[in-house]
């Protein structure tokens, strides 16, 4: 596990200048790989050249130092992640004649690469962003996993293209601060992240997982390519009986294919269905105890540490428990969300952080289960679908707009609880009679009318959403399939992804999904939708694949999630902070908000009367990474 960063300038550097560049892009993501680094620099043609890694070392601990090249060194590679199948791609590339000078996966990828070029990027199963310069062709590839596990940015201009890990190292290289990109700015503002493309800033973008870019040192040109064509989900007849079989050997062999290490590996365990599996798999392919470790909350209506104890108990693990508090927060919160180098508000990057610096003390690699609720199903907001189906088939529209009306009063609520009343204005706000519903329902920051309420006019964007809709070509999602797609390109790359990444690789510690594989993705993609979900039992089918290795009833326990109390905290200990960020004069200089509507919504919520959690907390990130990242770049 790595950071890479890279850069060609069109006008000729010294190799002294540009290692220089690349040292100060590596410097600034240390934390992602502090156990080594790499440089390699080169002229051609007056074109710069250069590409840096920092490494965290987890396989091939002695001879596995990048960048790593070809034996006739006309090909050098950075790489950032995993290859899970790397061992067998080794034994196929070696049978063919192909030999190795180290046992690390990266060199499998650029002797794979060598021999069948591009093509070989769809064989490879793992986490991954990488950049490959092949000297023969003139050309750079880079490269982003199925998923978008591993984050990869880039920006192109007359003078010079830029590639990076984190946002910081690219920021950090240019003469000036681009400006905000009201794309971006819109998109945060509606889902409390910017999937890719899109990044806060204008012209920097994200490479889309599941793709790879193309430069051109001759033409200076770029092009996009997926490297893996997604079928579209055909449903397969299986008996059910098959599917069960078939979903719980995937998940075995995910679970092995991604226990490979040199280091230390344990799981992250939250009591939940997934990590739950994760944990168990695990724990049956070690031949000694595994170390498990969960996270909690003194607020009691956010803990559910006690979960976690019965399958740690059950596992018989080493089990590691981590309280935290408010003076946990303090002391972190800061360090958290301005390392995300864009706006990033899920609640869930706060424990999420500092469940992984605790976890670091005690391994380098922790497995999750992160991606199951996508693959198999199993969010909540997944029953929208019937829901909306049945209440618009029965409730006309007009009737519905004065429930609305008439329920606005009812349904405020004063604390940070998120409780029957939360649950039911949620609902009915996400209820939609043109069959634009699930968009409404991802949207956890700001519908669009909110939208339209907080932001100047100048900034909003309109359609904000279609050219994902081009992209999945899918104008209405209206079955558990679509919505599971468009969980994947937006969800899950953009936000759960992200959190993961940045809050796990700020403490050096490489987190593994094992849900997230490709076969386990295009399998579940092909099973009939109430294998899936069973009238309102989510995730059916992989809890019937695993109940008899768990006592009677565990599977169907609720589990509210991974969030974090931060209506309290902004009511507490940040309050003094979120005060000053609705400060007339820097809203009027800012020009982004609607001044007197948010002045409003944010102190109604720290008076209590109105609890505003998400929208409020949304405002807070967005206005930290103005001020110290934003502003601060500017004055450099």
């Amino acid at each position: 596990m790595c950071g890479i960063n890279g850069i060609i300038a069109r006008n000729s550097l010294k190799d002294n200048e540009l290692n220089t560049i690349l040292t100060k892009m590596n410097n600034l993501i240390i934390h992602r790989g502090p156990d080594q680094d790499g440089v390699f620099c080169e002229e051609h043609n007056d074109v710069s050249i250069g590409m840096a890694m920092r490494r965290l070392s987890i396989i091939d601990l002695k001879s596995g130092k990048q960048p790593i090249f070809t034996d006739d060194k006309k090909i050098v590679i950075v790489f950032n992640g995993e290859i899970y199948n790397y061992k067998v791609l080794k034994a196929k590339l070696e049978a063919e004649g192909v030999t190795f000078n180290t046992t690390s996966d990266t060199e499998v990828i650029i002797k794979l690469y060598e021999k069948y070029g591009v093509e070989s990027f769809k064989w490879l199963d793992g986490m991954f962003a990488f950049s490959i310069y092949d000297k023969k062709l003139n050309k750079l590839f880079i490269t982003r996993d199925f998923f978008g596990e591993k984050p990869l940015y880039y920006t192109q201009s007359d003078s010079q293209f830029l590639w990076a890990s984190e946002l910081k190292s690219i920021i950090n290289t240019l003469n000036y601060t681009p400006d905000i990109s009201k794309k971006g700015l819109n998109l945060y503002f509606r889902l409390t992240y910017i999937p890719a493309p899109h990044t806060i800033y204008d012209n920097i973008f994200k490479l889309e997982a599941n793709h790879y870019i193309t430069y051109d040192l001759t033409s200076h040109t770029t092009t996009i390519t997926k490297i893996n064509a997604e079928p579209v989900p055909t449903k397969q007849n299986i008996t059910f009986d098959d599917a069960k079989a078939k979903t719980k050997e995937l998940v075995y062999n995910s679970v092995n294919s991604r226990s490979i290490s040199d280091v230390a590996l344990g799981t992250f365990l939250s009591g939940g269905v997934d990590s739950s599996i994760i944990s168990l798999c695990l724990s049956q392919a070690s031949d000694k105890k595994i170390e498990t470790f969960s996270i909690g909350f003194k607020k009691a209506a956010f803990d559910e540490s006690d979960k976690s104890r019965v399958v740690a108990k059950m596992l018989n693990s080493n089990h590691h428990e981590f309280i935290i508090d408010e003076d946990d927060l303090k002391h972190n919160i800061h360090d958290i969300l301005v390392n995300f180098d864009e706006p990033f508000s899920d609640t869930a990057s706060l424990p999420t952080h500092l469940l992984s610096q605790k976890t670091r003390e005690h391994v380098t690699v922790a497995l999750t289960g992160d991606g199951g609720d996508e693959v198999f199903g199993g969010y909540n907001k997944y029953y929208i679908g019937k829901m909306n189906k049945r209440y618009t088939g029965i409730v006309p529209e007009f009737l519905h707009k004065s429930i609305l009306k008439y329920s606005k009063n009812f349904l405020i609520e004063k604390d940070d609880a998120r409780g029957r009343k939360f649950r039911i204005k949620k609902l009915l706000h996400a209820i939609n009679y043109n069959g634009d519903f699930y968009w409404d329902i991802i949207s956890l920051a700001n519908t669009n009318n909110e939208l339209s309420e907080i932001l100047n006019s100048d900034y909003l964007e309109h359609n904000l959403f279609q050219e994902y809709k081009n992209v999945l070509n899918m104008d209405k999602a209206e079955t558990l399939t679509d919505f599971r797609q468009v969980d994947k390109v937006l969800s899950l790359e953009g936000g759960m992804l992200a959190k993961v990444d940045r809050t796990s690789m700020m403490n050096s510690l490489e987190c593994r999904a094992p849900f997230l594989n490709k076969d386990l993705w295009e399998f579940t993609n092909t099973l009939p939708e109430e294998y899936l979900m069973k009238g309102w039992n989510k995730k059916y089918i992989l809890k019937e694949a695993f109940r008899d290795q768990f006592p009677e009833e565990f599977l169907e326990k609720s589990k509210s999630g991974f969030g974090s109390p931060t209506g309290d905290w902004l009511r507490q200990s940040l309050r003094k902070e979120l005060e000053g960020y609705i400060d007339p004069k820097l809203l009027e200089t800012q020009g982004i908000f609607n001044k007197d509507v948010i002045i409003k919504l944010v102190k109604d919520h720290l008076e209590s009367k109105k609890d505003s959690t998400f929208r409020v907390w949304s405002f807070y990130c967005f206005q930290k990474w103005y001020t110290f990242n934003y502003l601060k770049q500017s004055m450099i």
